[in-house]
């Protein structure tokens, strides 16, 4: 089932292009990640696609029209810094959000215990960490148990601990079926935690797919020997390396997924080039973002 589709989502501020022709599908059962720099254009989207913002033009669709113009009732939603009553306890905060989203449900003991926070419910808001306050976040999005979260660059500004911690919570949602979208500069957090990106730059969609259709199926190569020159010569003799790369001390070559550390050793031995230092390592999403968006400037 499509949980979304955008068509030609466009948006301009004055002169500005925020967004320009996005077209997105998002599914059931994906966290979709959409991964950008600051100012890509990734709150934007997020802002039209909860109404939030109107569009200047195109538009989307939520659940393929099957709650009509309220959709809104099956979504949970963090959009920038969570905000919530400094003196108030977690209890106090869900039910005000509660309230708001008019929903019956008032089992917060396992909302809470779901975002470890149970042991710290009674304490009030402002005594919370940074990563404790995106956490009530998190439960506050889980009231009415919607069928898609949404999530504004949930890991940022926590320490390696806090990030650790949210990333294992949006993890946990796959699991239960629940559709996740999460916008991100931070790549590897998306790595770890998407099924599914869009490469957003300058309001453009460079890219979209699962991550691993994504990334190329293409390993990296870092070879040295005594004498680059002549290594690099050699490099360029196998058919199965796209490009090279001097890095200094090493040279880093993109080669296609059937040449080995084995295999290119043997090669070398051949030749009489005895390699010093061998890596082979798999492309990575930050890899491939640099790329695409580098094709994107070189356009």
């Amino acid at each position: 089932m499509e949980i979304l589709r955008t068509s030609g989502l466009s948006k301009n501020y004055g002169k500005i292009r925020a967004l320009d022709q996005l077209e997105l599908v998002v599914n059931k059962g994906e966290v979709m990640g959409l991964l950008g720099p600051n100012g890509s254009g990734k709150t934007t989207t997020l802002g039209i696609i909860l109404d939030i913002l109107n569009p200047t033009s195109g538009t989307f669709e939520w659940f393929e029209g099957q709650y009509g113009d309220n959709p809104r009732k099956h979504i949970g939603s963090i959009l920038e810094t969570p905000n919530f009553y400094p003196y108030l306890n977690a209890y106090e905060n869900l039910e005000i959000v509660r309230q708001i989203k008019k929903v019956d449900d008032k089992n917060f003991d396992d909302l809470l215990k779901k975002v470890n926070l149970y042991e710290r419910r009674f304490s009030s808001f402002k005594t919370y960490s940074l990563g404790m306050k995106q956490r009530l976040a998190i439960a506050a999005t889980l009231i009415g148990n919607p069928d898609v979260l949404i999530f504004d660059e949930p890991t940022n500004g926590l320490d390696p601990k806090g990030i650790s911690e949210v990333r294992e919570i949006l993890q946990g949602f796959t699991n239960e079926g629940k559709t996740v979208i999460m916008a991100s500069h931070i790549l590897a957090e998306v790595e770890k935690i998407c099924s599914h990106v869009a490469i957003i730059r300058k309001g453009k969609l460079l890219a979209s797919g699962a991550v691993g259709s994504v990334i190329k199926d293409d390993v990296i190569l870092e070879l040295s020997s005594e004498n680059l020159d002549t290594l690099r010569n050699f490099l360029g003799t196998i058919p199965q390396i796209k490009s090279i790369t001097d890095k200094g001390v090493f040279l880093e070559c993109e080669a296609s997924s059937d040449l080995d550390a084995y295999t290119i050793n043997k090669l070398a031995w051949k030749a009489d080039i005895n390699l010093g230092h061998i890596v082979v390592r798999k492309s990575s999403l930050e890899e491939e973002f640099l790329q695409v968006t580098k094709e994107y400037n070189d356009v």
